[in-house]
């Protein structure tokens, strides 16, 4: 029996998630899972509540209705790539291998059955969370669904943009989105698929295996290299997002 009270979320005392939990069970509202995410996962951080609700969790995961399965596995997964934060929960991929067991095997079903692109880096995001694939689990999604990543040049240290959309693949330090066509860029230089390894590759293959193939397009300039326009310092793009 899990005593909430004693545990806490991003607002205090965790008393409150119990009767959260049954509404959103009884009525799917996306006010509803905000409130929960906004207790559980407020900015990414986790707290001893989080994990609690694992277990409630991998049961929505399990249900008929898509839309609820699929914001369990997102909370679930963002809430296991926060597993290495200092959150007081104690070891909780052992506590919890059941759940993650369960989550694992849920998300990989709704991930082979995926249409829309978006909810899909989303569910890969969350199947890393739950393998304990620490970076990715955090970062892959927000790059793959907003077509670009934000980072920092190891060379010069300028902020920079990694554009992965429709206006093309290039790297720039400037606001592109807020520029005309006018800007400096550098073309982004993808990998070729068989260059590809470790967890680039397995991404790769997974998309392809689901049909995913314009994801897996990106991911090989994901994966791929990129030039400062600032100070021509050659950069792998995985590592730069990957050290945050």
């Amino acid at each position: 029996m899990t005593d909430w009270p004693q545990l806490s979320h991003a607002y205090g005392s965790a008393e409150d998630i119990p009767a959260l939990l049954a509404r959103i069970a009884s009525e799917p509202k996306p006010e509803l899972w905000n409130d929960l995410w906004s207790a559980l996962c407020h900015q990414g951080s986790v707290y001893s509540a989080s994990f609690a609700a694992l277990p409630w969790l991998a049961d929505m995961a399990e249900s008929e209705d898509r839309g609820q399965a699929v914001n369990a596995l997102g909370l679930a997964g963002s809430i296991m790539a926060g597993a290495e934060q200092s959150h007081g929960a104690g070891d909780v991929r052992t506590q919890h291998s059941a759940e993650i067991a369960t989550l694992l095997a849920s998300v990989n079903r709704h991930l082979r059955t995926a249409t829309d692109r978006t909810e899909y880096v989303d569910l890969l995001e969350s199947m890393l969370g739950f393998e304990g694939v620490t970076g990715w689990s955090e970062d892959l999604a927000w790059g793959l669904g907003n077509e670009e990543y934000e980072i920092s040049c190891p060379g010069c240290e300028t902020n920079l943009f990694i554009a992965l959309g429709e206006r093309g693949f290039f790297c720039t330090s400037e606001d592109y989105a807020l520029s005309d066509d006018t800007i400096e860029t550098r073309p982004l230089r993808p990998t070729s698929p068989a260059n590809l390894e470790g967890i680039g590759s397995r991404l790769h293959d997974i998309a392809l295996t689901d049909g995913q193939h314009k994801v897996a397009h990106v991911l090989t300039y994901v994966f791929g290299n990129a030039t400062c326009p600032d100070c021509q310092t050659d950069f792998s793009v995985a590592d730069r997002v990957s050290a945050g």
